[in-house]
């Protein structure tokens, strides 16, 4: 059974989810359709890449991911459809793929598709979906468009490391993300921290939080209810967390928060 997932901007109050879900099991009956969130903040591609590079690895090889976040295509934003990590990718290149993927996918196609309707505003319905369902009969993802040299750019922000006068080793990262528990996770991976803690000891400060984190935990009850606490989830990136708290409101911290470790000179 083929596996298709969705993750969007629509929300779930309006037509549009139901409508593409339609669309599919209309042309793809025993099709297997996976939400994986339609809760994204309106045309935000960071969050968008975060949310699916989290959890695409996690899905068996076929699967088919659709991606209707700011979707329109442009000349310089092409729909695109991508093989990498044997699986396939359908949305616009508009920076989200590159956020995703660290390194150049299999295959990078820039759509073909002649669409069944005039419409050209709901291109995951019109377009998207007719790419899934030739894809699932077995076109060969070349016959869907011509191939694109490499994917577009995006900047994205990376964790910066600085060594001071007095022996110090500073990473300064920030905050890409903000879940439903409010946990606020950053751009600091586990092994970048490893590669500088050396058995030193360490402070996390962010925003004008005076207690900074001196220590790493395993778990969120590894500190008193309603304490701070840093741990590395379930991707290896370094977490803020307030144990049965709510750690964006508590602490003041959002997207794009800068977040210091301070390593002690050896």
């Amino acid at each position: 059974m083929a596996i298709v997932t969705l993750t969007t901007d629509w929300g779930t109050k309006d037509h549009y989810l139901g409508s593409v879900k339609g669309k599919l099991l209309k042309h793809i009956p025993d099709v297997n359709i996976v939400d994986i969130s339609h809760d994204i903040t309106p045309f935000n591609i960071n969050q968008a890449a975060y949310i699916l590079k989290s959890c695409f690895r996690d899905f068996p090889d076929g699967t088919i991911h659709l991606l209707g976040v700011n979707s329109d295509a442009s000349p310089d934003f092409p729909h695109v459809a991508i093989k990498a990590h044997n699986q396939y990718f359908i949305g616009a290149d508009n920076g989200l793929f590159n956020l995703i993927f660290e390194e150049k996918p299999e295959k990078i196609i820039a759509l073909e598709i002649i669409q069944d309707t005039e419409k050209y505003t709901f291109s995951t319905k019109d377009v998207f979906t007719k790419a899934c369902q030739m894809i699932i009969n077995g076109t060969p993802i070349e016959k869907l468009g011509f191939e694109r040299s490499d994917l577009t750019k995006m900047m994205s922000f990376k964790p910066i490391v600085e060594n001071d006068s007095d022996g110090h080793t500073n990473i300064i990262g920030k905050i890409i993300y903000i879940d439903n528990y409010e946990n606020a996770i950053s751009n600091i991976s586990k092994t970048l921290f490893e590669e500088h803690a050396k058995n030193r000891n360490f402070r996390i400060s962010f925003n004008s939080f005076k207690n900074a984190i001196t220590k790493i935990s395993d778990s969120y009850s590894d500190v008193a209810i309603s304490e701070a606490c840093a741990l590395f989830d379930s991707n290896d990136l370094l977490e803020i967390s307030v144990n049965q708290g709510n750690a964006g409101g508590l602490l003041g911290l959002k997207q794009d928060t800068k977040i210091r470790i301070t390593f002690e000179p050896q």
